[in-house]
């Protein structure tokens, strides 16, 4: 059976990934410990964490209503200009940002139905991208990407840490559509969130595949094109 779509893009976490659990204090303190080694003089843990959290944390409230993306490096960098934390030749910002988010990273799983799914895509001469909105800077997920393997099954990724906008703001997908030079109708998106996923791409013209793998009920009034509870239903859905 031929495939309906010329492209597919996909979101990130709970599509193709499993964030499974991410403990942000677990990651802080294997940061601090890295940074301790390297004599860094930093203040009093608690002090720093709570500093963090009560920032990133409003930023990302704030980012469900403007849609733009909070970014945990740039938190991080704020928090060392207000407690003059100063690294000086003794860490490089990327390895610090790899301490913290090795620990982040560490637990998440690619589902089951991926790799064949993807693999299947590919034969079948469908295109694939990446949209993934992500407080990560972009050289982590990159680095995700290529660590999970699943680099190889796609032509681009967009990350909302690098965007002006995050998911559903049509910025982000009308990007995506210009990198593909294809018609917004010949192009599926595929994701677990009715608002990001559905309905943001579905405003730009593109169809839309919920990933409704809890069996979950439909809300706000989104109707999806396609409605699949695992990646590989996606292989049998038609026009």
């Amino acid at each position: 059976m031929t495939f309906p779509y010329k492209a597919v893009l996909f979101d990130w976490a709970y599509t193709l990934v499993d964030l499974v659990h991410e403990d942000d204090r677990a990651a802080f303190e294997k940061m601090v410990e890295f940074l301790h080694e390297r004599k860094i003089v930093l203040p009093d843990f608690e002090l720093l964490f709570v500093s963090y959290q009560e920032l990133f944390y409003s930023l990302i409230k704030d980012s469900q209503k403007t849609h733009r993306e909070a970014c945990f490096e740039v938190v991080l960098r704020h928090l060392f200009f207000k407690y003059d934390i100063h690294i000086q030749s003794r860490a490089s910002w990327n390895d610090i940002l790899r301490a913290y988010y090795k620990v982040i990273h560490s637990g998440r799983i690619i589902y089951p139905d991926v790799l064949e799914t993807l693999k299947t895509l590919r034969l079948k001469g469908v295109r694939m991208g990446i949209i993934s909105n992500t407080t990560n800077p972009e050289f982590i997920k990159r680095e995700e990407l290529v660590r999970t393997e699943l680099d190889q099954f796609f032509e681009f990724a967009i990350f909302s840490s690098s965007t002006p906008y995050r998911k559903p703001h049509p910025t982000i997908f009308n990007a995506a559509i210009s990198r593909l030079q294809l018609r917004a109708e010949d192009t599926l998106f595929v994701g677990d969130d009715l608002t990001t996923d559905v309905k943001g791409p579905q405003e730009v013209g593109m169809s839309a595949a919920w990933l409704n793998r809890n069996n979950s009920s439909l809300t706000g009034g989104i109707i999806p094109d396609y409605q699949i509870t695992s990646l590989a239903e996606l292989l049998d859905i038609t026009p």
